[in-house]
């Protein structure tokens, strides 16, 4: 009420007359002091003490503002590190939802060749001959072999995802809970592509179990879990950071690891790797170590991969990826500049075998920018980008092709039927036998007398590769001998007179670099070479 009556404060002998009001209302309540009213202003005389009890009043007001807020700062700060106090409260309450698991498999027994040789006549001949025989032919025993791993479950019904290689080739999987209970596991589906299982449990009663969490959000530096079964020790807590995202560690298409310094060891294969809130958001699938044992360098397949295969094998009991049906690479600085790039961005198509691109009109020699309304930077975004897209979905691919940009309409395929059919490449017969030197390479004209010289397939075209100077730029690019050149400067190539000529041309035109279209056995890949050699 009194900041209704105050116009204006006079305060005598005070240098500092901006006062903060708060601060000087506060003292005058304290203090009770009297004020006058003088031609409607408020009018307080201080005497010397009073100025000086104001003073202090003030200091003591604003140091203790002071470290409140160094306090609160050091509070939000730590907070915002979500460094815990304990993981107790956590491993406690996630534990119950983590499994170990146990698998046997049955290997067939060794064979004569494989016996230990036992000297003829030693009284250990029959001995072994008894252990090692199984009947006629001389087969050994078949034997049991255990393998141990963790999972984790994702349903009260009993789903268990793990990774593959933990259950791959088991006769039967049991799994090991929290409380000692063992329950036989069927097996549901399986992404090699990935590592992924999903195993299922038939239990008596709803079991515990964890969902998973957004893996893109997370960020290095993040306090994450790990529990598993580490060489068998079973329902293990470790905890670290997260040291490096998007890792790959080049065991599939589909790498997006996490890399975590959490210790991860072996057995803990298939086990969840946790965020602050509980929610798996990667499962624990490699090491590197030279010893076998964690120094640090553990890796967790992203839950934005696993949740999605999950769902699928869950669904279909097996993936369904979108196949765009197109062979790619990465582009480097001389690719690019042959193309006519500003910058070495895209996916380069170097093969269009039959299917959904080739239905839509791409052509071997364009660069992919753009997926789906999503960015292409590099080969690996692209495969990732079409393979998380619907079966049958119609797709926006925006191309670059001969200095400009286009945008195709294309129904995706499915990548797992595609697989299942071998693709044969097709291609003219060229003409005539003639060897050059370009580029530190020894280059010849493909006939019929080569292809038998060269053991080539009876429809290979195009110009051979007799030789490759280890010093040269084509050597450096891969290219070896055995090699074929269907394409230079994005024109067919037959002969040896072809490739000359359309060097020749390139050099003439001021170009610094030269794009080729090279096959080995059923690949093609485009190599970029300098002209600067030649």
């Amino acid at each position: 009420s009194a900041l209704t009556l105050l116009k204006l404060i006079k305060v005598n002998d005070i240098k500092n007359k901006n006062v903060n009001l708060i601060f000087l209302l506060y003292f005058i309540k304290s203090q009770n002091i009297n004020y006058n009213l003088q031609e409607g202003n408020v009018v307080i005389t201080f005497t010397t003490s009073e100025i000086a009890i104001f003073r202090k009043t003030k200091s003591v007001i604003i140091n203790v503002a002071l470290v409140f807020s160094v306090l609160m700062f050091t509070n939000i700060s730590i907070q915002a590190r979500g460094a815990p106090e304990s993981f107790a409260d956590l491993a406690e309450k996630l534990s119950p939802s983590v499994v170990n698991i146990t698998t046997s498999t049955t290997i067939a027994g060794v064979n004569d060749q494989a016996r230990p040789q036992i000297p003829e006549g030693s009284p250990f001949e029959d001995l072994f001959k008894d252990f090692f025989n199984n009947g006629e032919g001389g087969q050994g025993r078949p034997r049991r072999s255990s393998a141990l791993g963790s999972g984790f479950v994702v349903s009260a019904d009993g789903f268990i995802v793990t990774n593959n290689h933990v259950i791959d080739k088991a006769d039967e999987i049991v799994i090991e809970f929290f409380d000692g209970k063992e329950l036989v596991a069927q097996l549901i589906g399986r992404d090699p592509k990935t590592d992924i299982a999903l195993l299922k449990v038939e239990a008596s009663e709803p079991l515990p179990f964890v969902g998973f969490g957004d893996s893109d959000i997370a960020r290095v530096g993040d306090w994450v879990m790990a529990i598993g079964n580490p060489l068998g020790q079973g329902f293990s807590v470790s905890a670290g950071i997260i040291s490096a995202r998007n890792r790959t560690l080049r065991s599939g298409p589909y790498d997006d690891f996490i890399q975590t310094d959490a210790a991860i060891n072996r057995g803990n294969s298939g086990g969840p790797l946790f965020n602050m809130n509980g929610e798996v958001i990667g499962v624990n699938t490699a090491i590197i170590s030279p010893n076998g044992g964690s120094i640090g360098l553990g890796f967790s397949m992203s839950s934005r991969v696993v949740g999605r295969v999950v769902n699928q094998l869950k669904e279909f009991g097996e993936t369904r990826r979108g196949w765009l049906g197109v062979q790619i690479q990465d582009i480097d600085s001389d690719m690019a500049e042959a193309l006519g790039l500003n910058k070495a961005s895209g996916a380069l198509v170097s093969g269009v075998p039959d299917g959904p691109g080739a239905d839509a009109g791409i052509l071997s020699g364009d660069v992919i920018l753009s997926f789906d309304g999503v960015e292409v930077k590099d080969t690996r975004g692209l495969v990732s980008a079409v393979g998380n897209a619907d079966v049958g979905k119609v797709v926006r691919v925006i191309i670059f092709r001969d200095g400009k940009t286009r945008t195709i309409k294309v129904t995706l395929g499915r990548r797992e039927s595609a697989e299942k059919v071998e693709i044969v490449p097709t291609a003219k017969v060229p003409e005539k036998i003639k060897e050059t030197e370009e580029l530190g390479m020894k280059l010849m004209s493909i006939t019929s007398e080569t292809r038998e010289q060269l053991n080539l397939p009876d429809d290979a075209t195009g110009v051979a590769v007799l030789d490759v100077n280890e010093t040269s730029d084509a050597f450096e690019k891969g290219i070896r001998a055995g090699d074929i050149i269907v394409e230079a400067g994005r024109a067919k190539v037959t002969t040896v007179n072809d490739i000359s000529r359309i060097f020749e041309k390139a050099i003439n035109s001021g170009r610094k670099s030269i794009l080729m279209l090279v096959v080995r056995g059923d690949n093609s890949r485009f190599v970029g070479l300098s002209l600067s050699q030649k």
